[in-house]
């Protein structure tokens, strides 16, 4: 493989990867070597613990992986599981896996790991932020080594689909406890050090059981400030940022020949949820008011510098289910005082955002700030870190009365349908369209399910739908294979290669 320099292409010489990761540890240095930038250093590298995407950005695809995955497409693809098969009553899937596959540590993977890993994901005790989407599983079985049986309550058509989830990778059992740290997967990488507050490297897996890539090594760099982001992009000490937040500064990468830039479409809805059981978010004029208050064109210009879809619904334009309803409860200052003042507050109402220390979400709170002023309603900022803090906050004590977050899972709709949920909506017709759509049994009858299910939730309200976040990317222009739209939240640099 021929080897490709940056800031030391005139060496005369081949160094190892290994020296030159030692004598200069900021530079990607080789053809085999591809260093991708995020945003936000996760807590930690085990994407089936916690709630927040930034583990599966890092270890999905690349150390660990699934029974099925998510392709670059949307499209369930085959992975550990080779073929599966559903049966009649939609009630028992049965899972073939694949024969002479084995994690990062040598232990063999087969069907009692498999069993492990959902069953570990149903326990009481699990941590698995996106448990809910699991728990239509009712017992898991492994009658042979090759075979894996789960058995279902009741008819789910997500299911296959959210088994593709970073959530549900597979885990050897011995490392449950230390993937956090140092996990141990079955993908094409394994994980070699994490140096805190910096980066996580990894190299590729000589046993790997599939096509091997053509890298030798990535690195995951964290890097939350968006001018060093631009700058690493720029001095190309990072080869790619799938995820570039600062769209203010996305144009200076566009005349640069050396880089490459992509407007891609992704599955995160940024909407303000709202404590739907805390006054005076319990009155539903209230929150529509406060939609209507909302200029969704502004706030995209002023947060996104344009990029990105108004949305009226919890619901990416990227899915074929999509329906359009910004029109429901568009921008009507006159038509949101008169909610307000027919559900009793004629001269607004104080109250406290509670935001994320993401960019995104602080622009969008100040924002919304001056303009629910229109209308009277005044609200305090009050910045909560994230992730800890915010997860603690909002997320797990539901303390706030309004927040402002990204929800980046494709097809999470029916986290409204989840009890309890940090919105604390409820609606029991929309948790029966819920169950609807899992027991849909053609394509026609999921879309109009979801379709209604955006309909109920567009006009309750139970969140301020926002905007679709676009996904800029910018990589190194020799780069081919990095993900240009975002089926999932990843930066899977499986199919990366250099061009010659």
């Amino acid at each position: 493989m021929p080897y490709r320099y940056k800031s030391i292409r005139n060496m005369a010489c081949a160094v190892s990867t290994a020296a030159l990761i030692a004598l200069a540890p900021s530079l990607s240095l080789a053809a085999g070597s591809v260093t991708f930038g995020q945003p936000v250093e996760p807590a930690g590298l085990d994407p089936t613990v916690g709630a927040p995407v930034a583990s599966g950005e890092v270890t999905w695809q690349n150390v660990f992986e699934g029974l099925v995955a998510v392709d670059r497409d949307g499209n369930i693809t085959p992975q550990l599981a080779s073929a599966w098969t559903l049966s009649d009553d939609g009630l028992t899937y049965t899972f073939t896996l694949r024969p002479d596959v084995t994690f990062h540590n040598g232990v063999t993977f087969d069907s009692t790991t498999a069993k492990f890993t959902l069953d570990r994901i149903l326990s009481k005790d699990s941590t698995n932020g996106q448990k809910a989407l699991y728990s239509v599983i009712d017992s898991v079985d492994a009658p042979d080594t090759a075979t894996l049986v789960l058995h279902l309550s009741k008819p789910s058509s997500n299911l296959i689909y959210w088994l593709g989830f970073p959530s549900a990778v597979m885990v050897e059992p011995s490392t449950a406890d230390s993937n956090k740290t140092t996990p141990t997967g079955t993908g094409p990488f394994k994980f070699d050090e994490w140096r805190k507050g910096d980066r996580v490297l990894m190299s590729a897996y000589d046993g790997y059981w599939g096509e091997k890539p053509s890298l030798d090594a990535i690195t995951a760099r964290f890097i939350s400030d968006p001018q060093a982001q631009a700058a690493a992009i720029l001095s190309h000490d990072v080869d790619v940022f799938g995820k570039f937040e600062a769209p203010e500064l996305f144009s200076q990468f566009e005349g640069d020949d050396s880089l490459s830039t992509h407007v891609g479409v992704g599955e995160m809805e940024i909407v303000a949820g709202m404590n739907n059981t805390r006054p005076p978010f319990d009155d539903i004029r209230v929150r529509q008011a406060l939609m209507m208050a909302v200029d969704r064109n502004i706030l995209i210009q002023g947060v996104e510098s344009g990029f990105g879809t108004p949305i009226g619904s919890h619901f990416s334009p990227a899915s074929p289910y999509y329906v359009d309803l910004t029109g429901e409860y568009g921008f009507d200052i006159d038509a949101a005082k008169a909610l307000l003042a027919e559900a009793g507050y004629p001269n607004g109402f104080e109250f406290t955002m509670k935001v994320p220390t993401r960019s995104y979400a602080t622009r969008s709170a100040e924002i919304l700030q001056a303009l629910f002023t229109q209308i009277g309603v005044m609200a305090k900022i009050e910045s909560s870190d994230f992730p800890a803090g915010w997860i603690k906050d909002v997320f797990k004590d539901t303390n706030y009365d309004m927040t402002i977050i990204g929800h980046a899972e494709p097809l999470d709709i029916g986290i409204y349908a989840r009890h309890p949920y940090y919105f604390n909506y409820n609606n029991p017709a929309f948790d029966a369209v819920m169950d609807d759509i899992a027991a849909a049994t053609t394509p026609d009858a999921r879309a109009a399910g979801f379709k209604k299910a955006q309909e109920i939730i567009g006009h309750d309200v139970p969140a301020l739908f926002l905007y679709s976040a676009p996904k800029l990317g910018v990589w190194d222009a020799k780069l081919t294979g990095v993900w240009e739209n975002g089926p999932v939240p990843s930066n899977d640099m499986t199919d990366v290669t250099w061009s010659e």
